[in-house]
């Protein structure tokens, strides 16, 4: 991407197979079935990321019991990734983008990270791309923690909302987050689609791996201090790195909203519609 430093995507594979039952059982959680085409919703996420020109090979992260499918998965497709890292229990997005960022500041001074969970379906590969592009600009500029905001197509009671502010980047159409709001009932989701100011929270964010970490020594030093010795008793081969589980035990589970997006002042939005569920 002209300008813009090469993007590192972080994939998030770590479902438990518990939803949607019984489609998606333990050994094949959602994320490993094809649901809206022939390859898996993994594949698929692989997919948008595989433009060596815009994109690093993805670090993955998944839990131990489904590292050989996700890698055959991977290799079926052709997709080259950086490693696998394999999380020794569930503790939520917050310290799974932790590890990815102290992993990858070892290889590069200060990446930018694009946070991806694997389980979602996009329709329209190059609207994405673009909104990339956008979000890579206005956090590169900014220093900031840009979240995807989907255009909300109808009333939805089962996502978070990002309610925008002011325009920060008429260029990026990058907006100051005003609140983010955790599944509002019906009533409230249809005041929020009529007022125009909302967007459904993908789950999705780019940022600078660094202030990620100065952000978490500042809000969660617990979580920071954690992952930074689960890493440090890491085993690595060819193919994963193993945190340490005694290590990754201690460590607070917490989504990466509300650890840092909703407390810091760098977080901004950047509306996409790009075929999104």
């Amino acid at each position: 991407m002209a300008g813009v430093d090469i993007i590192h995507p972080v994939i998030l594979s770590r479902g438990l197979g518990t939803q949607p039952w019984p489609m998606s059982v333990p050994p094949y959680p959602k994320q490993l079935l094809s649901l809206v085409g022939g390859q898996s919703l993994l594949q698929e996420t692989a997919r948008w990321v595989a433009d060596p020109q815009r994109f690093a090979p993805p670090l993955v992260i998944c839990n131990e019991e489904h590292r050989f499918i996700i890698s055959e998965q991977l290799r079926a497709a052709d997709i080259v990734v950086r490693a696998v890292m394999l999380e020794p229990a569930g503790r939520n997005t917050a310290p799974a983008a932790c590890l990815a960022a102290l992993t990858l500041v070892q290889e590069a001074d200060d990446p930018l990270i694009l946070l991806l969970p694997s389980d979602h379906a996009i329709s329209n590969a190059e609207a994405f791309c673009a909104a990339v592009e956008q979000a890579a600009a206005a956090g590169s500029a900014g220093r900031a923690f840009v979240a995807f905001g989907i255009n909300p197509e109808r009333v939805e009671s089962v996502y978070g909302y990002i309610r925008r502010s002011k325009v920060l980047d008429t260029a990026a159409q990058a907006y100051s987050i005003a609140e983010f709001v955790d599944k509002p009932d019906p009533g409230r989701a249809q005041e929020y689609i009529e007022s125009g100011e909302y967007s459904w929270n993908s789950g999705m964010f780019l940022f600078r791996a660094r202030l990620y970490l100065e952000e978490l020594e500042r809000l969660r030093p617990d979580i920071l201090r954690a992952c930074r010795e689960a890493l440090a008793a890491s085993k690595r081969d060819a193919d994963f790195i193993e945190f340490d589980k005694t290590a990754f035990a201690a460590c607070p589970a917490e989504s990466i909203d509300r650890a840092v997006m909703e407390h810091t002042s760098r977080a901004v939005v950047v509306p996409v519609g790009t075929g999104w569920r």
